[in-house]
């Protein structure tokens, strides 16, 4: 239970941490995550390593998710929806069942059409293998099922700011521009859903070396696309 706490601690640091004197890697792709040797992560093939992206397909997942919480602040709204998700896996649920933690935390980002608008976030937990198929209810969160899912992924070090996870949104899609997925990934995310993306976040604030986090971008295939 203390080891549990502290990183329940450990997490909240991460979420409040400001650190512009930290040494940031290149962003991009191809680092596996660190704390996927350690817990439980959803498993991937990689289709494809291109200039600044990756794209991935990940197999069926089941994410426990917060509702939508409106705020200006994505490092604001990670640390409730945090504390909402750790209850949950502290045996919080209709089954009263504890549950191990996994990675990465998700944001999925719907933003605001102005700086100063709230903009809309659901924050996930992936669900481990081991639970899915009896994954627990809990008030105030909700199941997402996920079938087979392409990926397209950008990579970045550092702690996750504000001011940063729109810059490297921007960024994977100015990469992706002019491959074999553009056109997909422009037809999943037409007309409401043209400006989202999902932050993932894979690293303890004690870990200021390798740290990785991912901008993703889901999206559907035709037939053919992919050999």
């Amino acid at each position: 239970m203390a080891a549990l706490d502290l990183f329940k601690l450990s997490f909240l640091v991460s979420l409040l941490s400001s650190s512009p004197n930290l040494v940031k890697r290149e962003t991009g792709v191809a680092v596996f995550p660190p704390t996927c040797n350690r817990i439980e992560c959803p498993s991937y093939d990689v289709i494809q390593s291109g200039e600044g992206f990756e794209i991935r397909r990940y197999n069926s997942s089941v994410w426990v998710s917060t509702q939508p919480i409106d705020d200006i602040s994505l490092v604001d709204v990670g640390r409730i929806g945090f504390f909402q998700l750790f209850d949950y896996i502290q045996g919080k649920n209709s089954n009263h069942q504890k549950i191990e933690m996994t990675a990465p935390v998700i944001t999925q980002v719907k933003p605001s059409d102005g700086p100063f608008c709230a903009s809309s976030f659901v924050v996930s937990f992936y669900v481990p293998k081991e639970n899915q198929a009896t994954a627990p209810s809990a008030k105030g969160l909700h199941l997402q099922r996920w079938g087979l899912t392409y990926v397209a992924v950008r990579q970045f070090s550092g702690f996750v700011m504000d001011d940063e996870v729109g810059e490297e949104a921007a960024a994977l899609y100015a990469s992706i521009a002019g491959t074999v997925w553009s056109d997909a990934i422009d037809k999943s995310h037409a007309g409401d859903a043209a400006t989202e993306y999902i932050v993932a976040q894979y690293n303890s604030p004690f870990e200021f070396k390798d740290r990785v986090n991912e901008i993703w971008l889901t999206f559907d295939v035709e037939d053919g696309l992919v050999v």
